[in-house]
């Protein structure tokens, strides 16, 4: 499948951020928490550095390739057997991914705002919204999440930034936690290393680029950008209310956002504002999941066109979503199939990138190479 080079550097990073942030803002801080105690911010910021490595990973593939995806590649690389496994692998994972994500969507909306409304109504709409847009080409994708972009970022720094007038320092003290744990810390920072794996939508975005030799600037503000976002959010909710009282907390940003008000009380809670944004940021993240599984199945099994998965596989994403009993096993079941997934978007990008060090393997040099052939 060839891509239209129309992708500029600053779409690049805008995809890259709104894929990024998404439904794991709510628990983010007890995620952290739970890992670290007060040491949250400083767990967030090492599972921001792993995930920046993988994102690495894969932008310097994309650049050694930049006319064709993870997929292909991979094929490249590995041969053709063996990346199909890796490619099966990627694509079951993102689908499991894309369902949890909606089933989270639904345990939020039918707890805070829509308390009568069934949770299978409201995990259905989102994937079937999600399903309708992934069936548009990579451009009508880039815009979207390019125009949604102000309207994740501006709100989430205004919250953060009035928040703080509630914080205090001591509760950030000391900045290692009470008694760290070597392997809860460990667990912790893949935890949060697991709510970038968005990140991995870059794959298809590359190959689209105008310019594939700037992805590295784009992934580098993109990551920075978005994990900046999520350390700040982190570190204004441990600061406000304390460790202990975030273990208490199901979505601890939420919270965050209903004791935040606006100078002079023109909104004394914003909660209400902040979901409206968390509601687009959980759309634009499930459409990047969405879109990266059905483009990399077409591409996997040579396709021309995406379109006939997009609402070939709802039904099943559906079922996965609505298999947790509840909350609590949905968000165990979260912390594995994260964890257990940067084998495949971290671990298996540096095995591709090491074997096409080794075996001197270059997309890039075989475009060039095709009009001396032609000319020959």
């Amino acid at each position: 499948m060839e891509y239209p080079r129309q992708i500029t550097a600053i779409q690049a990073a805008a995809i890259l951020i709104s894929s990024i942030i998404g439904v794991g803002l709510l628990p983010l801080p007890r995620f952290a928490v739970d890992a670290a105690n007060t040491g949250a911010p400083l767990i967030t910021l090492l599972g921001i550095g792993l995930a920046s490595f993988g994102l690495w990973l894969i932008t310097k593939l994309g650049m050694r390739f930049p006319n064709k995806s993870i997929v292909r590649y991979s094929e490249d690389i590995l041969g053709k057997w063996i990346a199909a496994l890796g490619s099966l692998a990627i694509i079951l994972f993102f689908a499991i991914l894309t369902s949890l994500a909606a089933r989270e969507f639904g345990e939020v909306v039918v707890s805070s705002v829509l308390r009568r409304t069934p949770l299978e109504v409201t995990v259905v709409v989102m994937l079937i919204l999600a399903a309708v847009n992934s069936r548009h080409d990579i451009t009508t994708f880039t815009y979207i999440h390019h125009f949604y972009l102000p309207v994740l970022v501006a709100p989430a720094l205004v919250i953060v930034g009035l928040s703080m007038k509630n914080s205090n320092v001591i509760n950030l003290l000391p900045l290692l936690g009470n008694k760290p744990v070597l392997h809860t810390m460990t667990s912790g920072v893949f935890t949060i290393a697991a709510l970038f794996q968005g990140f991995f939508i870059y794959t298809l975005v590359i190959p689209a680029m105008r310019r594939p030799e700037r992805a590295m600037k784009a992934s580098f503000w993109g990551m920075l950008i978005s994990g900046g976002i999520y350390l700040l959010i982190v570190t204004a909710t441990v600061s406000v209310f304390g460790a202990q009282e975030i273990k208490l907390l199901l979505w601890p940003t939420l919270e965050l956002a209903r004791t935040t008000s606006l100078p002079a009380n023109i909104l004394e809670r914003l909660d209400a504002p902040f979901l409206i944004v968390w509601v687009i940021a959980v759309f634009t993240t499930l459409f990047s999941s969405y879109t990266l599984m059905i483009h990399s199945a077409s591409e996997l099994f040579r396709l021309r066109d995406h379109k006939m998965f997009s609402f070939f596989t709802l039904p099943f994403v559906f079922m996965m979503a609505m298999l947790p009993q509840n909350v609590l096993q949905m968000y165990a079941i979260i912390k594995i199939v994260g964890q257990c997934g940067l084998v495949l978007t971290i671990v298996y990008p540096l095995l591709l990138f090491l074997v096409a060090m080794i075996r001197k393997k270059r997309g890039d040099q075989q475009h060039e190479e095709q009009p001396l052939e032609q000319t020959g």
